[in-house]
């Protein structure tokens, strides 16, 4: 069985694929093309190979593993008809992502990007602005792995914590949840809102004027699932409403220089970069390695997706 690797994680760990039986092939995702060698692999392991890889002529593709978390990325018109499993790396970005939340909500409760602005000014300045996470309901759009890590780093801050999934099922870190149908719950009572759900017919464009709307005046909200989950223009309107916003993720990347969101100083940008870390090669690789081992030994794949629901 061949698996076509468009990332060279190293002659060690692609013997360690080998030993399981699979032959090994790889070509660089920026520049990989159709040949006989790519065309006859049974697995595709990759991240967004797809503007120059057609995934229509690999005629022997079985099983498509992404790298990312979304999979968004994957013309699912090609492979539709095709009986093709896709599965994604879930949780395995979840650990800095879940801190980069946390990073941000502290960073808006300390004002320390005008702290930041004061030391570049050499500018001694007491900011009495500041306040206390202690006592604030944080609120979690979506119950995955993402938001269970920033939960779970969440327990020490003396805060109460509020999340929303499908069904409204209990999870652990999480004080309160509630079904989707009772979302509204959250943005009216949460002092901060954090988005970590993934785009899908249902949740595109959900987050608009009508939630900014119920929002708190002085509250945060933050982005960090997929940047077409929120109406941007709707947030340019209701920017001023909030003590800060911190967004990872935009409905057009990279963010457009002419974009208005540069302009307000309460807002944190980041380009898409809170999955970034020290540590993701050897876990998006552990993952990797479990999921071609249990699917060579015809055992269930960690993080299948559903492709009708897109997750």
């Amino acid at each position: 069985m061949k698996v076509l690797f468009t990332k060279n994680y190293g002659k060690e760990k692609f013997d360690k694929i080998r030993e399981l039986g699979y032959e090994v092939i790889y070509y660089d995702e920026n520049s990989v093309t159709n040949n006989a060698d790519v065309n006859n692999a049974d697995i595709l392991v990759t991240y967004n190979p797809f503007k120059t890889l057609d995934i229509s002529k690999m005629n022997n593709l079985k099983y498509i593993q992404t790298t990312s978390i979304g999979v968004d990325q994957i013309p699912l018109d090609k492979i539709i008809d095709r009986d093709i499993i896709i599965a994604n790396n879930k949780g395995g970005y979840s650990v800095p992502i879940g801190e980069w939340i946390v990073m941000s909500i502290l960073e808006i409760y300390k004002n320390s990007k005008k702290l930041h602005e004061q030391q570049l000014n050499k500018k001694w300045k007491v900011n009495f602005s500041i306040a206390e996470l202690s006592g604030k309901k944080i609120g979690f759009l979506g119950t995955g792995t993402l938001a269970t890590e920033a939960a779970k780093r969440l327990q020490g801050f003396d805060v109460e914590i509020w999340g929303v999934n499908t069904t409204g099922n209990n999870k652990n870190y999480f004080d309160r949840c509630f079904s989707s149908e009772q979302m509204d719950e959250v943005f009216k009572n949460c002092d901060t809102v954090v988005a970590t759900i993934p785009a899908t017919k249902d949740t595109i464009g959900i987050i608009n004027k009508d939630k900014f709307e119920l929002m708190k005046k002085g509250s945060v909200f933050i982005n960090v699932g997929r940047g077409n989950i929120v109406n941007e223009k709707d947030l340019i309107m209701y920017m001023n409403k909030f003590r800060g916003v911190a967004l990872d993720v935009f409905e057009n990347e990279p963010l457009d220089i002419s974009s208005e969101l540069w302009q307000f100083d309460n807002l944190i940008i980041t380009p898409h970069n809170s999955w970034v870390s020290d540590k993701n090669q050897e876990r998006t690789f552990n993952m990797i390695y479990d999921n071609l081992k249990n699917y060579i030994e015809n055992k269930p794949l960690k993080n299948k997706i559903d492709i009708s629901k897109g997750y």
